[in-house]
């Protein structure tokens, strides 16, 4: 291996540890209560590494958000399952109302993170070009959607009345409102974790039910 190659591999990977350690610190506490030098001390990459990599620490944690959520949707998400005539616009929203559920159950430190990052981009009033890579990955997901949105409209498994860009707001808010409250606990909840699931099967239901026909 060049030269070349091996610095740009030992770039990646330092990148990729320092990423990892800043994504469970920001999980395990608020992300306003890290500061870089910890995430430099706790991956072993120094500061000044750190700060060519990135500008700053808000740059640093848009990084971290777009990586994680891309890593769910690409990699962790299991794979929708349909005929062989290909999934049906009703299949492709079941699907992404599912996916909430597999977070809840599966991913609730990314719900955690997902959280803190909330709550500091609100702090920290990013807007614009700061979030323009979290901006790029939610439109993605919404033409996603609006791609099934259309199908539906097509195939006549969905009741396509509500414009796809309120019904995808409204998917996406209530849900990832609902899975993150209970993982992180804002709401309170019984010994029995059975019972917190069913409700959030249950909201999953209501939504099926006013957006998918039959």
């Amino acid at each position: 291996m060049h030269n070349t190659e091996k610095d740009a591999a030992l770039r990646t990977e330092k990148q990729k540890k320092a990423m990892e350690t800043a994504f469970r610190l920001f999980t395990e506490k608020s992300i306003d209560a890290v500061s870089m030098n910890d995430i430099a001390r706790e991956s072993g990459v120094g500061i000044a590494t750190l700060y060519r990599y990135y500008e700053n620490k808000l740059q640093f944690v848009m990084a971290i958000s777009v990586w994680k959520w891309e890593e769910y949707q690409n990699v962790d998400r299991p794979p929708l399952k349909y005929g062989e005539n290909g999934p049906t616009g009703a299949e492709i929203i079941t699907y992404f109302l599912d996916s909430f559920l597999d977070l809840y159950r599966n991913h609730k430190d990314l719900l955690r993170f997902n959280q803190n990052f909330n709550i500091f981009i609100r702090g920290a009033n990013a807007d614009g070009e700061a979030v323009a890579s979290y901006s790029r990955m939610i439109d993605k997901l919404a033409a996603l959607f609006q791609q099934a949105w259309e199908r539906g409209a097509r195939d006549g498994t969905l009741c396509t009345d509500t414009p796809w860009k309120q019904a995808f707001s409204a998917i996406l808010h209530l849900m990832l409102a609902a899975v993150t409250r209970y993982a992180v606990g804002l709401v309170y909840q019984t010994a029995n974790s059975s019972e917190t699931e069913s409700e959030l099967i249950l909201l999953r239901n209501m939504l099926l039910q006013q957006y998918v026909r039959g």
